[in-house]
Order: C-alpha cells, then sequence, then structure tokens
C-alpha cells in the first residue's frame, strides 16, 4: 500500500465533509428540512426541533468521491454501493417525515422489505455471482474458520439488517453515532490492511475521516442531524465489512455499543409487556443515562471509550 496515496484520501475526504458542511446546511434550513422531535425521546429534545436532517450527504458523498478515485477492487466498491443502497432507504425515509410530513416516515414493514431486497441481492451477488464472499465464517479467539453451509444466507441476511438498524438506532444523542463508527471504521481499516485488504482499509480510513469532518457539525448542539439517511449509510458499512471480511461474529465485540443499543429496547420492551414496569428509566440505553443526569457530551465520551477498548480486543482476537 502506498501511504502517501492513503493520507492524501483521508485529507480530501475530511476537508470535502469540512467544507460541504457550511454549504449544505444552511441549504437544508431554506428548504425546511427540520427534524421534528418524536414525544418518546426525552422532554428536552423538543428545543432540537427544527435542527436540519439527511445531513448524511456531508460525509456521504466525500466518502463516494474517495472509494472512485482511490479504489479499485471489487470488494471495495461492492462495500460502498451495498451501504449506499441503504442510504437510499434512508432518504426516502428522510424525504417523507420532512417534505410529506409524516414524522414516522416510511413503515416498518416497508423499511424492513426494502432492507430486506437490498440484503439478498447483496448476499447473492457477493456470494455468487461476484465471489467476494464464502460460506466461511471467521471464529475470533479461536482464529479458525468455520463453514456455515447454505445457514450462511439467513446470517448473512440477518447480520445486515440487525446491524443496520442497530447503527440507527445509536444515533440518538448529538454525535453518538458518528464518534462511535469512527472507532469501528478505525478499526476495520487496521484489520484490513493487517489482512492484506488494502482496499477495504482505504475506504474505511476514507469513511472515519468524513465522519470527523461531518462532526465538526453533529457535536453537541449539532448543527446538523445526519437522519436516516446517514445512519443507515453507516450501517451498511459497518456490517458488509464484517460480511466481506469474513468476520460477522466480530460485531459483537466491535460494535457492542450498537449492540446493546438494540438489546436495550428488546429488553425494555419484552419486560415491560411480561410485567408493566421497566427496567430502564426509557430505551434505548443512550436515554436511560439521560434520564439519570448523563449530559450528551458524558455519553459520547463513555460509549466511545468502551468502544475504543472493545475494538482493541476484537483486534487483538482477530490477528
Amino acid at each position: 500500500m502506498n501511504f502517501d496515496v492513503l493520507i492524501i484520501a483521508m485529507v480530501i475526504s475530511f476537508v470535502l465533509s469540512a467544507v460541504a458542511g457550511p454549504l449544505m446546511i444552511p441549504a437544508l434550513h431554506r428548504l425546511k428540512f427540520g427534524q421534528e422531535i418524536r414525544d418518546i425521546g426525552p422532554s428536552w429534545h423538543k428545543k432540537k426541533t427544527g435542527t436540519p436532517t439527511m445531513g448524511g450527504f456531508i460525509f456521504i458523498v466525500p466518502t463516494l468521491i474517495c472509494a472512485l478515485v482511490f479504489t479499485r477492487t471489487t470488494k471495495a466498491l461492492c462495500l460502498v454501493l451495498f451501504a449506499l443502497s441503504f442510504g437510499v432507504v434512508g432518504f426516502i425515509d428522510d424525504y417523507i417525515k420532512v417534505c410529506k410530513k409524516r414524522n414516522l416516515g416510511l413503515t416498518e414493514k416497508q423499511k424492513f422489505l426494502l432492507q430486506l431486497l437490498f440484503s439478498v441481492v447483496f448476499v447473492i451477488v457477493s456470494l455468487y455471482w461476484l465471489g467476494i464472499v464464502d460460506t466461511k465464517i471467521f471464529i475470533p479467539f479461536a482464529k479458525t474458520y468455520v463453514d456455515m453451509g447454505i445457514i450462511y444466507i439467513p446470517l448473512a441476511i440477518f447480520v445486515l439488517i440487525g446491524a443496520t438498524n442497530s447503527v440507527n438506532l445509536t444515533d440518538g444523542v448529538d454525535g453518538l453515532a458518528t464518534s462511535v463508527t469512527v472507532i469501528v471504521c478505525g478499526f476495520f481499516a487496521f484489520l484490513s490492511y493487517s489482512k492484506g485488504m488494502y482496499d477495504i482499509a482505504v475506504i474505511n480510513s476514507v469513511i472515519a475521516c468524513a465522519l470527523l469532518g461531518f462532526l465538526i457539525f453533529n457535536r453537541h448542539p449539532a448543527k446538523v442531524f445526519m437522519g436516516d439517511t446517514g445512519s443507515l449509510f453507516l450501517g451498511g458499512v459497518v456490517c458488509s465489512n464484517a460480511l466481506i471480511m469474513k468476520n460477522p461474529l466480530v460485531l459483537i465485540i466491535a460494535g457492542f455499543v450498537y449492540v446493546f443499543e438494540t438489546l436495550s429496547v428488546i429488553i425494555q420492551v419484552a419486560w415491560f409487556k411480561k410485567t408493566g414496569k421497566r427496567i430502564f428509566k426509557m430505551s434505548p440505553i443512550h436515554h436511560h443515562f439521560e434520564m439519570c443526569g448523563w449530559s450528551e457530551n458524558k455519553i459520547v465520551f463513555t460509549f466511545c471509550t468502551i468502544t475504543l477498548m472493545l475494538c482493541i480486543v476484537a483486534y487483538i482476537a482477530c490477528v
């Protein structure tokens, strides 16, 4: 790998994202693409109503430009295209919310069917047409591969949909999903480099730097939200990384924050249906800590610290 090229790609990605913010945020204001804050979150989030959404374009566009300029392999382009397909689902959802004034956007069924369609296409194309993945998955710590056979297909689809929506759930506090995903993409960059998958390392490095540029405007107090356009794109990045690297189980470690966000919702709903009581003050879990008096910055710092430590553990488990 030419490190000069890698550094240039990272710098360009960051600069494009940082420059895109001041250009795009006023445009989103003029278009009245403001976020409507739902009643199910903390009451003080109401003051965020009107903050521009669909800001995911601020890091998606630099990612696409750098991917086309600096990468050549089928794996890298497949990763970006799959993430983009999920970003399209998020864009449709955001568009309905802000332009059609339907606060919930796509119905859960509509969103699931679109995600299922793109996931099936990704698995079939990558497995049977392009051959960039196979039915073997890596077992962390044991450092061996297990052939899942035909079971791989439903497993892969489950990972794609489940992990993507977990990232989406994490986007509930200013800068949280952005910051955590910077670290996770950094982890995948190091891991892919160690495995000789240099174009995948470039893609992850570019995305991490684009997110750092976006974080300038998304950190608390956020001037722009990524919307489902951005969070579903990032979900697509994270889970397609895991599959292309034949390592979906690593998401349990490196992506623990995403997993815990989803588990907190599942546990809360299941326990409430069973007992009529709540385990957490509010779910997903970041809202619980808000209700406990944590500031948004403290939540982001704590979750990022946990993610960084677990990414180090995940790297050790995989190399």
